[in-house]
């Protein structure tokens, strides 16, 4: 009978042995599970967390250079009052009678124009050159003329900064 007992308490162990093995096996797999997916969500928000770095470095490079165009253009609009004063004195140094021209006072409002010119250009703005030049659509307006190349400015053109804030009025040939 002692035979038999020891026989059965061998037996016992080895089944709560395999049960147990059994158990492992099933927390392993599960843990291998739980890695898997944490795994999965931590490259899922690594991703989410490099778009949203992207997008906010791309926020920034974008108000930036809203903030320069900002500033490299806030006196556009001021400046284009100013053009049309300056082209009228232009217009009417032009149209003087050749006997004037000598005189003083047409020397005076030469060297105010000359001053005109060189404060416009230490702010950004540029004539557009246009009489001998190809016609360019993006600069020019073409109020007479079909040809390509430009024989006569009607009124001048300006940029700021190279962005064209009055097209050039010209006759073609």
């Amino acid at each position: 009978m002692s035979d038999e007992k020891e026989i059965k308490e061998e037996v016992v162990p080895e089944v709560e042995n395999e049960e147990s093995t059994q158990e492992e096996k099933t927390q392993a797999n599960s843990l291998e599970e739980k890695i898997l997916l944490l795994e999965s969500e931590n490259k899922e928000l690594t991703d989410k967390y490099f778009r949203i770095l992207a997008e906010m470095q791309n926020l920034i490079k974008r108000q930036t250079k809203e903030k320069d165009d900002f500033v490299k253009y806030a006196n556009e609009e001021i400046i284009t009052e100013f053009l049309s004063v300056y082209d009228h004195l232009n217009l009417a140094i032009n149209f003087l009678p050749e006997a004037e021209k000598a005189s003083n006072w047409v020397k005076g409002v030469e060297y105010t124009i000359k001053q005109f010119k060189d404060l416009l250009n230490v702010n950004g703005v540029q004539e557009i050159k246009t009489v001998g030049e190809k016609f360019d659509p993006n600069t020019m307006e073409a109020l007479e003329g079909k040809g390509e190349k430009v024989v006569k400015e009607i009124s001048a053109g300006y940029r700021l900064n190279e962005k064209v804030i009055r097209a050039a009025r010209v006759a073609l040939e």
